[in-house]
């Protein structure tokens, strides 16, 4: 599979609804982009292989917490995916393929992988998107707990998730039961861009930031910072015309951004270089 075909693909799944969104297949294709000969198949197959082994340990009639735990103790005890928090902004952190071959990850993708394989025994998990921080998050009717990846699955409740929030922000934001809502898949996967958007920035790596921008826009593509971005990128590999349209377009949408002073001077670079060249 091509870069362009990855792209296509991505394209078509993320128009879905949240039912029939493939979040492994949708993972697996933004990391096709980087991996151009990657075999999508072969490891939605391992995942499936995973799938099966947690179900010759799973007990289905046992209480959902138990079952949890015995998934965690699988995936992170016995085949040993834990948290990269060594080499944390390794891109190879963010693609689902290299997590599942160097059982190593970061909290979204260790938190894909519990999902998918829960998924595949019929336990329904779901993605809280905590700042600075992801876990899993298992509801019904009558009871609410976590389970954390990055630190080998363990189970926490809510006052723990305030903790961890607290402790990373130094109480600058103040806890909301809200930041434990469940999210959805296409929010899982922007969370998954944005930080690999966020490795390339650093890397000053314009190409592969403007590649991760445009699969953004597939998801969202009204968001006006994704607007900005792509033009961010396409003027610093001048791409001027499409900078300047991004810029124009970031402007009307958030006249009064924190930012406007910046992006107007770039603009104001951009409209004096057409005025020569013309």
């Amino acid at each position: 599979m091509n870069r362009e075909q990855a792209r296509a693909k991505f394209a078509e799944i993320v128009t879905r609804d949240e039912d029939n969104l493939e979040l492994d297949r949708a993972a697996l294709l933004i990391a096709a982009e980087e991996y151009p000969r990657l075999n999508v198949e072969e490891y939605l197959s391992l995942l499936d292989d995973f799938g099966e082994q947690a179900r010759a340990r799973d007990d289905a009639f046992a209480d959902p917490l138990t079952r949890v735990m015995g998934l965690g103790n699988m995936l992170f005890d016995e085949f040993e995916f834990r948290g990269n928090s060594g080499n944390y902004y390794d891109a190879r952190n963010s693609f689902l393929n290299d997590v599942i071959d160097r059982r190593i990850g970061i909290p979204i993708t260790l938190s894909v992988v519990m999902i998918e394989v829960g998924r595949r025994i019929g336990l329904r998990l779901f993605g809280v998107g905590m700042p600075g921080h992801f876990i899993v998050k298992y509801v019904d009717d009558e009871r609410e707990f976590f389970a954390d990846p990055f630190h080998g699955g363990r189970i926490v409740d809510e006052d723990r998730c305030r903790q961890m929030i607290e402790e990373m922000y130094n109480g600058q934001i103040p806890f909301s039961p809200s930041l434990l809502h469940a999210v959805t898949k296409k929010q899982i996967l922007t969370r998954m861009l944005q930080n690999l958007k966020g490795v390339y920035a650093q890397a000053k790596d314009h190409f592969k930031t403007l590649g991760v921008t445009e699969r953004a826009l597939l998801i969202n593509p009204d968001s006006a910072t994704e607007i900005r971005d792509r033009g961010l990128s396409c003027f610093a590999l001048g791409r001027y015309v499409e900078a300047r349209t991004d810029f124009e377009s970031y402007l009307r949408r958030e006249p009064e951004a924190d930012d406007a002073a910046r992006i107007k001077s770039l603009l104001a670079q951009l409209r004096q270089r057409q005025a020569q060249l013309n």
